[in-house]
């Protein structure tokens, strides 16, 4: 097999795998906060995000035994202590849906600060380079509408959970998360090709690569 086909096959496979968790997992977890009676399998679906990014961590780290030792024991402990554990776990989820939304706006949101570049901008910047000034305050503009997403979407989740019964917050967490945000996504788009011009717009393929590369660079200051 040549070694570019075969690398084309690893990543569709990768991408397929990603896709797969990405469809299975909410479900899962809906089922799982919805069920009247939670077992350790419901518990186990909810730390499953948590200790897959932990043994990710551990295995990138440069101390990988020791780390991965840890993350043994940690298992261990969580085993042990899964009767509290059962009883709890919807808080697990909560941390993880609300928590990761007020992450992703604090983000957001700090890139608006005087002499920040706001993070849209960021990112547009890995395709046009230097931006134009009707660019320049689009995306500082989607910044703030991310920000605003985001946080939105943090009180709705914690105003549900308080007030509403699991199982209408956990279809709103888990059914509807990715939904939205792919919503937000298209009407991001459509805003771009009515307010932009031609020149100025990407592509979703473009803004995907965009995103990924801002990651692995420096954030740049704004000038």
């Amino acid at each position: 097999m040549k070694p570019g086909l075969k690398a084309n096959l690893l990543r569709g496979a990768r991408w397929a795998v990603i896709a797969a968790f990405c469809i299975a997992y909410p479900i899962l977890a809906h089922l799982a906060s919805a069920d009247p009676r939670p077992d350790l399998f419901d518990a186990a679906v909810a730390m499953a995000p948590l200790l897959a990014l932990a043994a990710v961590l551990a295995w990138r780290s440069p101390h990988r035994a020791a780390m991965l030792a840890l993350c043994v024991i940690a298992c261990a402990a969580l085993y042990t202590g899964s009767d509290w554990l059962i009883q709890h776990y919807i808080w697990v989820f909560l941390l993880q849906h609300a928590g990761m939304q007020a992450l992703l706006g604090a983000a957001f949101g700090m890139t608006l600060r005087d002499g920040h570049t706001p993070m849209v901008s960021r990112f547009a910047a890995v395709v046009h380079g230097e931006l134009s000034p009707p660019l320049v305050r689009y995306t500082r503009q989607v910044t703030w509408a991310w920000t605003l997403y985001f946080a939105a979407m943090t009180v709705a989740s914690l105003l549900l959970f308080w007030l509403a019964p699991v199982v209408v917050w956990s279809a709103f967490a888990n059914l509807l998360n990715f939904p939205l945000l792919v919503l937000m996504f298209a009407g991001e788009y459509l805003a771009r090709l009515l307010l932009l011009e031609p020149s100025d717009r990407a592509g979703p393929l473009q803004a995907i690569r965009a995103y990924r590369q801002s990651g692995s660079s420096a954030p740049p200051r704004a000038p």
